[in-house]
């Protein structure tokens, strides 16, 4: 026995059924992949435009209501921002830093789970297809049995075209379904990539702003810096007052 006849009597023998159950089975993870995604961008909802202003005028009063203000937002925009305000006494450097590092974890989450949804809208349709081929190979060596029949049965071999036809027409199913499956599964995750987008330069934003009031005040320690320097001056200009009267 050759390696193609094997693989067909493995292929008709297994038949096209499992290819509809894996299908069914990746259809199931897809959904609830795709409700678990949505309940959690639903839950990371907040009025970015509002939490803007109350941003800058929090960093008008102090930090510490900046950070209460953050704080009482479930955005994943003020998580970063909170990163920020953690840091704001070393420098909008070190801010700026920390903040760039909690984005890169708000985008992990974001974007969790969702190459699951990329691979099953890619390749779905394949398995389908996979399911159709195998459902094909089964018709035509049905028909190759039956044209091997006696001449007396010949009015059997009449009836094996139509019998052919109805496996394919059934072996098409499996397209249809991995068609199907990856559907829902290609729009959930272009929605979901572009939600990730959208709160990505929202985060951005949003540092921006706290960023700008970094740079524009003065860290604590260059504040020191900045009482020292006048109490120097006036020392040196004392020493030169005493040498002039010498």
């Amino acid at each position: 026995m050759d390696l193609t006849s094997w693989l067909e009597q493995i292929m008709v023998g297994f038949g096209a059924g499992w290819v509809m159950w894996l299908l069914l089975f990746l259809s199931v993870v897809s959904v609830a992949i795709i409700l678990e995604r949505a309940w959690f961008f639903n839950s990371l909802r907040d009025d970015l435009t509002q939490l803007a202003g109350d941003l800058r005028k929090a960093l008008g009063d102090s930090v510490e209501a900046a950070r209460k203000r953050m704080s009482a937002s479930p955005s994943a925009e003020a998580a970063v921002v909170l990163a920020g305000l953690a840091l704001h006494d070393r420098g909008a450097d070190a801010a700026e830093e920390a903040m760039a590092g909690a984005a890169a974890l708000q985008r992990m989450k974001l974007e969790k789970r969702l190459a699951y949804l990329a691979t099953v809208g890619n390749n779905a349709p394949f398995i389908g297809l996979f399911g159709t081929v195998i459902g094909v190979v089964g018709a035509f060596k049905a028909l190759g049995e039956q044209s091997q029949v006696p001449v007396a049965e010949a009015a059997q071999v009449a009836i094996a075209p139509q019998q052919v036809m109805s496996s394919i027409s059934e072996a098409l199913v499996a397209t249809a379904v991995g068609i199907a499956v990856a559907i829902p599964a290609v729009a959930a995750n272009n929605y979901f990539q572009r939600s990730t987008k959208r709160v990505l330069a929202n985060t951005e934003a949003l540092s921006k702003v706290l960023l700008a009031h970094l740079k524009s005040v003065p860290a604590d320690g260059d504040l020191s810096g900045a009482e020292d320097e006048p109490k120097e001056a006036r020392g040196k200009s004392r020493k030169k007052r005493t040498r002039g009267d010498d």
